[in-house]
Parts: structure tokens; C-alpha cells; sequence
């Protein structure tokens, strides 16, 4: 029977390999009606009719036109989408789920990750730095902040959490290093504590890592250079679309002695395994095992004063018994099912085994004059939790409205969290801190999108619930102590498309960190959970076809906290802090194969409590930049020019002490035979420029010396540092 009046159209996208396609763009040109295509790559749109064109598309395929038939209403519809190079002119802003997503995945596929320390240098404005011999988690640094290792910033992978809470070394810690970079597909990341999905730590923003499904070839690769310097990798094709199912698995090998007088020996070894399946050509599940494993000697941060008066040099030590070794392993699982046409559920539960050791010496013999000041701190953890999101579509009137809420669970068992006295990493003088802490933390949130025409408002509300338990082994008594406080997080924010290319947003939000167990139970669950309020106005602009510029001016609030300082194992209190600045993108496509961007952050940050000249916060970057040129296969070639760049930054309170800034230029290029064969050769600080990559004002004392004197200790950065590469794909 002919179809002559309007009605829903059921399909699905997939890939030239028959692999589902997420996020799709299917526009309906007749009558103006739109839909994604979802993680299944199955979408409905309405209002269509026989004869109706068609418009599907995504960044990184050819656009695809049909003309609707009889046939695509009474069998299944399916479209195909070819694979092609990213091109900037595109992109269409309002075609987008989230702009500045697909924005990241053009950098992603421009100027692809090779290293674990590149991971975080996607996300624009974010600024890292490694400073204990390679193993340690890294320093960060956004939006005027210097979040350590993760305590103002929330991290993931495929869901799962990555930020440790109540950590040995400090609260939030975030040790990346389990993921192999080649295996990333995608980068979600949001600015600011304006997302209901994210909890605990997504106060700077939130950081979510996606793995591949699948992997197109199997490949191995080669990697040697300067300091011993080698990688090895292996990804192996096991099943490519067999019955709808996929699986790989890869194996990293990583070490090297880096540029210091005294070697690394630091190793690491990384595996991966993940199988994916489509339950009756619909729901999706997959399975993700991951497991790391290393081990590292480090110089540590070492005083300027040592080197400017000849005792040691840029890559010496005081201390070169530090270092350490920590391992994770994770098992992870994603579901993903169509329950209706309107309705779409989302689920993952995981579990974690981490283990961590690391051995430090900030002071040298300012406590201990005999001995030493090195410390050793140690834990043993398992972490369960689960995710359940259910999304439903609803037509009010005239307004499309998504409805989100989710529910979920995180609990941290750590066993004999430890802070001790050491004496070259052998013997243990003097256990400072040694227990048990138990932290469970249970949310539901509620966030709703309502679009109106050209507007979309998106109110939210999210509940987090946490019980801290902590047993000190050092008490003489067994006792536990508990704590339960709760969070209350409301967002409101607004979006409005005034052309294809041009999106203006607004975005509100309260969020939190929370802090350690050990704090908590201290402070008898006062001031444990401050709060953070932000506001964001911004737009994301395209003024020319092959260019992208996005912008936005922010505020950022902390109400009063008190922090664990693990590396001496006191508490010590942090007044109201602010923080404001200014967002600055832009990317730009001279032809198919030459790609430029770059990304600026201007910030204003202050303690509010303290007075004029004396309310510095110690080691925020009022202006960090970072880009640059990538070439795509160009004749076979391919490589890039990145740089980075941070300025001078207070390393105390009164700005009496400053952290030196840094330039650095990084190069690779690589050229491809016969589609699988590729011979590259990467450069890091090309210009050979000396550079502090973390500094802290700290104060210490030599072994030499009668006084403690505070000033810069620093951990150098990498010299010009050259390795070549072998990959062969098959």
C-alpha cells in the first residue's frame, strides 16, 4: 500500500565494514526533521514520507542522499557510510550532538596520540607535566588551577573512574597509564562543573576516554631511541564483524633510563582485551580487560640553589633512591539496549585491583638530619561500582524533550594505606600513617533538555551520598570511625543555534571534590565537601568554511576545604578561592592534508580570604597555550609540529618565589608504503631548550647545611630527544 501520509522511519547507519555508526546525522530535507543515530547506530526519525531526500553524515565520512522509497518503510532500512579524511568545511555546527567532541576527534585523527603523556595534551587548554621517572601519575593543570593529579578534574574510561579517592599520595590521584594510545576512539570532555552525569571531582571539568570497539588492521610497531629508549606493541585482530561481534587484543612494552645521571630502569607493561557483541542485531555489550604493571627508580625534585652552586647538574640528584612501582588491573562492562522507540538504557559496572608504592624525598634532611627525610607511601585497593542511565524522547507540543536520570554506586576498599619513614627504600624508621579506609559514595541525577525552536534549555540535579570509614592501625584501641555527608548539585544550562554556524551557550552549575577519608573523619564530617560554583558563556563560531574559533569567558568559585597533604600526612586548611578567564580555540584547514589549531586560557585566580599581594595561588597558570600544524596523508606522509607553552606562575602565596615558565617544540613525520608499512621518526624539545616540567616552592635542608632554605625544586624537562618507528599493519 503506498504510504501517503507521515510516519516514523526506522533505520540503522553502519560503516563500509558493517559496523554500527554512532552519532549520525539524519536530516529529513523535505520536511526539516533531524535524528542521531545511536551507539547501536539504530535511529527513528518522524515526519517522513516516500519521496522525502534523505541527508545522512558524519565528521569523517562522505555524506550519504537517499531518496525515500516504498521498500525503506517495509524492510529494514540500512545506510552506509564511507570513510574519508576529516574535512573542517563539514562540519555544521547544528548537525553536531556536541561540537566541541567532534572538534576533538578532528585533532584526534589530525594529529594522532603515540605516547600515554600525549593523552591529556588533547583536551584543549590542558596543560601536564611528569616528575618521578615516568611511573607516577601526571601534574596537571587547567583553568587556573594545579589540580596535582586529579583533584579538581574527573577522569574515566569507558565510564569507569579513574581518580583515586582517599589515595596514599594525594586526594583524586589519576594514573592514566593503563590506557595504550592507540586505542583510544574517542575524547569527551566538558569544562566546568556544569554536567549532572559527573560527580565527584568534576569541578575544572571531566575527562572521558573512549575505547575502540574494533580495530581496522592488526598491527605490531617499534619504537627506539636516545636514554634506551624502547615500545613495543602488538594490536591483534581476533573477530571483525563475525556474527556481529568484535574483539581485539594488544600487548605495550615500555622502558627506558631517560636523560638523568642516574637511569630510570623504569619499565611498563600494558594489555588489553575487548569483545564486543550486538544481541539480536540490537542491544550492545561489550567486555574491557586492561591490566598494567610498572616499575621506576626517579632523581626526584631537586633544589635550584644545588645546581647553580655546581653540586650537581639539571639531571642530577640529592636523592636518586626514589622511585617505585604500582600496578591496576580492570574489568569492565558496557550494555547498551533500545528498550522502545522512546526509550534507551545505558549501563556499565566494573571493578578495579590497584596496587601502589612510591617512595619520595622532598626535603632531603631538613627532619632528619642522620637519615634522611625519604618516605614511603603505599596501598592496596579494590573499587566495585555500577552506572544506569535511561534516556526517554518525549513531544511537548511543539517541544522536543530528553529526559536522562541515572543511578549509581562506587565503593573504595583500601587496605593498609600507608605513610612511613624510610631509609633507601629498604628500611621502614617510622610509620607516620598506616589503616584501613572503607568510601562509599551513591548518586542518582535527573537531567532534562527541552529544545524550542532555535533554543535548548537543560535544567539538572544531582544527589551524592557518602559514608567514610577509616580504622587507624596506629590507635591503641581498635575503633572505626564513620562519617556520612551528602551533596545536593543543581545545573541550568542554555544553548541557542542562531545559524549552522553559529552556537552561543550558557552554562550554571554547582559541583564538589570530595575529600580523604582520613580528613573526614578528623574534621567530624565538617567542611568536607565544599563546593564549587561556575558559570560559562561561550560560543562555538564557524566564520569561514575551513575554520573554527570557540570562546569563553568563565567563573569559578571554592567555598572552604580542608586538605590532606599525603606527603606529610597533615591537614592543612584552604580558604575560599576564585577563579575567572578566558577560553580562546581555533582550528584551521588550509587544504585536505595541512591542519592547524591552537588553544589559549587566560586566568585571574585568587585567595579570597587573604590580603592583597598575599593571596597568590600557589602554582596557577595565568596563561597557558598550546597547538599546532599536522600534516595528513600528504604523499604518503604524515606528521606534526606541536607546541606548548605555560607562563611564569606564583610558587607561593606572595609571589615572593615564581615557577619559571616554558616554551616547548615537539616534532614527528612518517611515511607510509603500500597502505601498511610506516617508517616515522618523532623529536621531543626540538630546539633543545632547557625547561623546569614540574617546580614547587619547598623548603629543605642539604646535608651540608645548618638552615632549611625554601625556593624552587624542580624536575627537569626532556632535552632534545629523538627515537624512530617501525609499525606494520596487516
Amino acid at each position: 500500500m503506498q504510504v501517503t501520509q507521515s510516519q516514523n522511519l526506522k533505520g540503522k547507519v553502519v560503516d563500509e565494514n558493517n559496523q554500527p555508526v554512532e552519532n549520525a546525522y539524519i536530516y529529513n530535507k523535505t520536511t526539516s526533521s533531524h535524528a542521531h543515530s545511536q551507539v547501536n547506530g539504530q535511529f527513528i526519525i518522524d515526519k517522513t514520507h516516500v519521496g522525502d531526500s534523505l541527508e545522512i553524515g558524519l565528521l569523517g565520512y562522505k555524506d550519504t542522499t537517499l531518496i525515500l522509497s516504498q521498500n525503506n518503510f517495509d524492510s529494514n532500512f540500512v545506510a552506509t557510510l564511507k570513510s574519508k579524511l576529516i574535512s573542517l568545511d563539514e562540519l555544521v555546527l547544528t548537525e553536531q550532538i556536541n561540537a566541541m567532541h567532534s572538534i576533538a576527534k578532528l585533532d584526534l585523527q589530525s594529529d594522532p596520540v603515540n605516547s600515554s603523556q600525549e593523552i591529556l595534551r588533547k583536551v584543549p587548554g590542558l596543560i601536564i607535566g611528569q616528575h618521578a621517572g615516568g611511573g607516577k601519575a601526571e601534574q596537571i593543570f587547567l583553568r587556573g588551577f594545579d589540580i596535582d593529579h586529579g583533584t579538581d578534574i574527573n577522569l574515566s574510561v569507558d565510564g569507569m573512574p579513574v581518580n583515586m579517592v582517599s589515595h596514599a599520595h594525594g586526594q583524586g590521584y589519576s594514573d592514566l597509564h593503563f590506557l595504550i594510545p592507540e586505542t583510544i576512539d574517542n575524547i569527551d570532555f566538558g569544562k566546568g562543573p556544569y554536567y549532572a552525569n559527573k560527580g565527584d571531582f568534576a569541578t575544572a571539568g571531566y575527562v572521558d576516554f573512549k575505547i575502540k570497539d574494533n580495530i581496522k588492521n592488526s598491527l605490531v610497531s617499534f619504537d627506539y631511541g636516545q636514554f634506551n629508549s624502547l615500545r613495543t606493541l602488538a594490536l591483534i585482530n581476533l573477530l571483525d564483524n563475525v556474527n556481529s561481534q568484535n574483539a581485539y587484543v594488544g600487548v605495550e612494552y615500555l622502558a627506558t633510563d631517560g636523560p638523568y645521571e642516574s637511569p630510570q630502569n623504569f619499565d611498563r607493561l600494558n594489555l588489553i582485551g575487548k569483545y564486543t557483541t550486538y544481541l539480536k542485531g540490537d542491544d550492545k555489550l561489550s567486555f574491557t580487560l586492561t591490566h598494567f604493571k610498572s616499575r621506576w627508580d626517579a632523581s626526584g625534585q631537586i633544589p635550584q640553589r644545588a645546581v647553580d652552586n655546581g653540586s650537581i647538574t639539571r639531571f642530577g640528584a640529592i636523592d636518586d633512591t626514589e622511585g617505585g612501582n604500582t600496578s591496576r588491573s580492570n574489568f569492565n562492562v558496557n550494555y547498551f539496549s533500545v528498550l522502545n522507540d522512546d526509550t534507551k538504557l545505558k549501563a556499565s559496572a566494573y571493578y578495579s585491583k590497584y596496587k601502589f608504592e612510591l617512595y619520595s624525598n622532598f626535603t632531603f634532611f631538613l627532619e632528619d638530619p642522620v637519615n634522611g627525610d625519604q618516605i614511603k607511601q603505599k596501598e592496596d585497593r579494590d573499587i566495585y561500582g555500577f552506572d544506569l542511565q535511561i534516556t526517554k524522547n518525549k513531544q511537548l507540543g511543539s517541544v522536543e524533550a530528553t529526559y536522562t536520570s541515572g543511578v549509581g554506586l562506587r565503593h573504595d576498599d583500601v587496605n593498609d594505606i600507608e605513610l612511613s619513614h624510610t631509609l633507601n627504600r629498604k628500611e621502614t624508621l617510622e610509620n607516620i600513617q598506616l589503616g584501613d579506609v572503607n568510601q562509599t559514595n551513591m548518586f542518582a541525577f535527573i537531567n532534562a533538555a527541552f529544545e524550542i525552536g532555535d533554543f535548548t534549555i537543560a535544567p539538572a540535579l544531582r544527589l551524592d551520598y557518602f559514608k567514610f570509614m577509616y580504622n587507624d592501625a596506629l590507635a591503641t584501641e581498635y575503633s572505626t570511625l564513620d562519617e556520612t555527608k551528602t551533596a545536593l548539585s543543581p545545573k541550568l544550562n542554555f544553548f541557542y543555534n542562531q545559524n549552522e554556524n553559529l552556537q552561543w551557550f550558557l552554562k550554571t552549575g554547582i559541583g564538589f571534590h570530595s575529600n580523604d577519608t582520613r580528613v573526614v573523619v578528623q574534621q567530624q564530617g565538617r567542611d568536607i565537601l565544599p563546593k564549587a560554583y561556575g558559570s560559562d558563556l561561550g560560543a562555538i563560531w564557524k566564520p569561514f568554511p575551513k575554520m573554527v574559533f570557540n570562546t569563553a569567558v568563565w567563573y569559578l568559585f571554592l567555598e572552604q576545604e580542608f586538605v590532606y597533604v599525603g606527603d606529610a600526612g597533615i591537614v592543612e586548611p584552604s580558604g575560599k578561592t576564585e577563579r575567572y578567564g578566558l577560553d580562546l580555540g581555533l582550528r584551521y584547514q588550509f587544504n585536505d592534508w595541512l591542519y592547524f589549531d591552537t588553544d589559549a586560557t587566560l586566568t585571574h585566580a585568587r585567595s579570597v580570604d587573604d590580603p592583597s599581594g598575599e593571596n597568590y595561588i600557589p602554582l596557577a597558570p595565568d596563561f597557558t597555550l598550546a597547538g599546532g600544524l599536522s600534516i595528513n596523508d600528504f604523499y604518503n606522509f604524515s606528521g606534526g609540529l606541536r607546541y606548548r607553552f605555560i607562563d611564569d606562575r606564583p610558587a607561593n602565596e606572595d609571589n615572593s618565589i615564581v615557577a619559571e615558565g616554558y616554551f616547548v617544540t615537539d616534532f614527528n613525520v612518517n611515511y607510509t608504503f603500500n597502505n601498511n608499512l610506516t617508517l616515522g621518526v618523532a623529536i621531543e624539545n626540538l630546539f633543545d631548550v632547557d625547561w623546569n616540567e614540574t617546580q614547587f616552592a619547598t623548603e629543605s635542608r642539604l646535608q651540608n647545611e645548618v638552615d632549611p632554605v625554601e625556593e624552587i625544586h624542580f624536575t627537569p624537562g626532556t632535552p632534545f630527544f629523538i627515537k624512530g618507528n617501525v609499525t606494520y599493519k596487516f
